[in-house]
C-alpha cells in the first residue's frame, strides 16, 4: 500500500490535468454540518490542490499537507494565497496545533491504521469537524463498463482499492464512517452522497485512469497495452458517474 500511496508523483501534470476538481456542493456540505465559521483546515494528502483551491476559496486558511514532492510541486503552481504548504505523510505530521477542520479528498485509505484516529483527534479541536471525500469515477453505461473491464483483465483485475476495513459496498454506512462510528474520540457521523454526472472524451478518461494507482503500478508495456485496448471498445465521449461520498464526524470536547 505504502509503494502504491507513493506512486503519483510519477503522473503529477497528468493528475492535475485529467483529475476532476470537486464541486462547491463539497464546500456547502462541510460549512453547513460545521454550523459556524471554519477558520483553519489541515488538509491530508492534498496531491495536485483539486480540494485545497475548493477549501481555499471558502476563505479557509488551509494547511495543505503532502508526502509526494513532484505532486506537492503541482500543487504549487496553483497555490491561492491563504494556503501554506508542507511536504509530510499524515503519520509524520507534529501534534502541536490543532484546526477547526481536517480533511482528505480520495486520500484517508493511504493512511497508516494504526493509531489513525488517535492522531486524528489531536489535529481536530475540540468541537471541530473531521471531513473525507472521494470520487471512485466509473462510466455511467454499465455495458460499457463492462466492456472496459473485459479489455482490463488480461493484465489488470481490478483497478479499484479494496474498502480499508472490508466494508461490504452493499453496507448502509462506509468507511471511514464505519470506523468512526467506532472511535472514541469523534460523535455525530453521517455518510452524504453528492450525485454528479460529468461528459468526457474517451481520451481523456484514459488520462484520468493512467493517474490511478493500479495503472500506474504496470509495467509500461502493460499499461500501454490496457489502454490501447480500452480506447478500442469506447465511444468517442463517455459519461461518467462521478458520485461524491463524504464523510462527516465531530470531534468530542
Amino acid at each position: 500500500m505504502v509503494e502504491r500511496a507513493l506512486s503519483f508523483g510519477t503522473v503529477a501534470e497528468a493528475y492535475e490535468r485529467f483529475r476532476p476538481g470537486y464541486p462547491v456542493e463539497v464546500l456547502e456540505l462541510v460549512t453547513a454540518y460545521a454550523g459556524g465559521p471554519i477558520g483553519t483546515a489541515l488538509e491530508i494528502g492534498a496531491g495536485t490542490g483539486k480540494a485545497t483551491r475548493l477549501f481555499a476559496q471558502g476563505g479557509i486558511a488551509v494547511t495543505a499537507t503532502e508526502p509526494d514532492a513532484a505532486m506537492l510541486a503541482e500543487l504549487r503552481k496553483h497555490l491561492p494565497a491563504n494556503v501554506s504548504t508542507v511536504q509530510a505523510a499524515f503519520e509524520d505530521l507534529p501534534l502541536d496545533s490543532s484546526y477547526d477542520l481536517v480533511y482528505s479528498a480520495a486520500a484517508l485509505h493511504w493512511t497508516n491504521p494504526d493509531g489513525r484516529w488517535a492522531r486524528m483527534a489531536e489535529l481536530v479541536r475540540p468541537g471541530g469537524v473531521f471531513a473525507s471525500f472521494g470520487v471512485p469515477i466509473q462510466l455511467a453505461d454499465l455495458a460499457l463498463r463492462e466492456a472496459v473491464r473485459a479489455a482490463r483483465t488480461p493484465y489488470l483485475d481490478d483497478d479499484g482499492v479494496p474498502s480499508p476495513d472490508g466494508t461490504p459496498a452493499d453496507r448502509p454506512m462506509q468507511w471511514p464512517g464505519t470506523e468512526l462510528e467506532q472511535s472514541e474520540w469523534f460523535t455525530d457521523v453521517r455518510q452524504a452522497v453528492i450525485e454528479r454526472r460529468l461528459m468526457m472524451s474517451a481520451d481523456d478518461y484514459v488520462g484520468q485512469l493512467s493517474t490511478v494507482s493500479a495503472y500506474v503500478m504496470l509495467p509500461p508495456a502493460d499499461r500501454a497495452e490496457v489502454f490501447r485496448r480500452t480506447l478500442q471498445v469506447l465511444t468517442e465521449t463517455v459519461e461518467i458517474d462521478a458520485q461524491i461520498t463524504a464523510h462527516l464526524a465531530r470531534r468530542i470536547p
